[in-house]
């Protein structure tokens, strides 16, 4: 299968382009990994082109404006890049007959939930922000590329959460600068401790991705997180432990800090059944992995 992954240079599309390449159905010559040169969010016509030059069968589009406070500053510009641009590359595919992987978001929820249980893929959607709306607005154009389109493409949508992993510059890796900052000044780190979501290792994400695309059974909405739940505060103090970093810690709300954008405080997504039904493994565990790396670049 030729499969092409967008925003490969991301953190997600790195993972991407790294797990299909071990993937056997990808051949010897693996994956096409789509830079920003190869699609363009803020010019993403050419991709129909670019779909036939490379023969392309498969596309996983992880391309996205994830900057959320920017997509508040610039909700047009956000609905451009993450919907119009989504729905470009969707009727593209669709008229080819070709496999989407769409890359979504827990943000399409309004986080109001209050009976602890992660959003399912059937949950009503609502989001508060413009990254939320931005993302909603590609899954649905999508939708309906693939269900106008004459191909016989199949359409899955991933959604996400909380993501961390390589290259770093990332929520531990913050959390482990801001810690080293509180205790050089004597001070308690602060830590918000009423957002609660599902964090989720971009190396298992990829790896799930690309469980779907060879399964031949893919097709709908799924939720792709690591297993559990947890508070930015519980996630953070992980983190401390696990790399033995001794710091006071405060509880704060989100309100502490304003921005922008308004992030759901429930962001937990329940795990959808995986083709191999293998659950995704928990958090902690995940977050274990990643620890040797976040050490390095600290």
């Amino acid at each position: 299968m030729r499969v092409a992954v967008t925003g490969a240079g991301g953190r997600l599309g790195r993972a991407l382009v790294a797990a299909l390449a071990d993937s056997p159905f990808t051949g010897l010559a693996g994956p096409l990994a789509w830079t920003r040169a190869e699609l363009d969010l803020d010019d993403p016509e050419p991709v129909a082109a670019r779909l036939d030059a490379g023969a392309v069968e498969a596309v996983v589009h992880a391309a996205a404006w994830t900057d959320v406070d920017g997509c508040a500053r610039d909700p047009d510009l956000a609905h451009r890049r993450n919907g119009d641009a989504t729905g470009v590359l969707a009727r593209a595919c669709a008229a080819r007959g070709t496999d989407l992987v769409i890359v979504s978001t827990n943000e399409v929820f309004d986080g109001r939930r209050r009976d602890g249980r992660g959003y399912e893929p059937g949950d009503p959607v609502g989001p508060i922000n413009s990254y939320g709306r931005s993302k909603l607005a590609g899954e649905r154009a999508a939708v309906e590329a693939y269900a106008t389109g004459a191909g016989s493409g199949v359409l899955a949508i991933v959604r996400t959460a909380w993501l961390y992993g390589p290259p770093g510059n990332d929520f531990p890796a913050k959390i482990l600068a801001a810690a080293h900052r509180a205790r050089a000044a004597g001070e308690p780190l602060k830590l918000v401790g009423d957002e609660t979501g599902s964090p989720t290792y971009t190396v298992d994400l990829a790896e799930a991705i690309a469980e779907l695309l060879g399964s031949g059974e893919m097709g709908g909405t799924y939720h792709v997180v690591n297993a559990g739940a947890v508070s930015r505060a519980g996630w953070a103090r992980e983190v401390l432990r696990r790399v033995n970093v001794v710091v006071r810690t405060e509880e704060v709300p989100a309100a502490t800090w304003p921005r922008a954008s308004t992030p759901p405080l429930w962001a937990v997504l329940e795990p959808s059944a995986l083709p191999s039904a293998e659950p995704m493994r928990p958090w902690q565990q995940a977050l274990a992995d990643y620890v040797p790396f976040l050490v390095r670049g600290a």
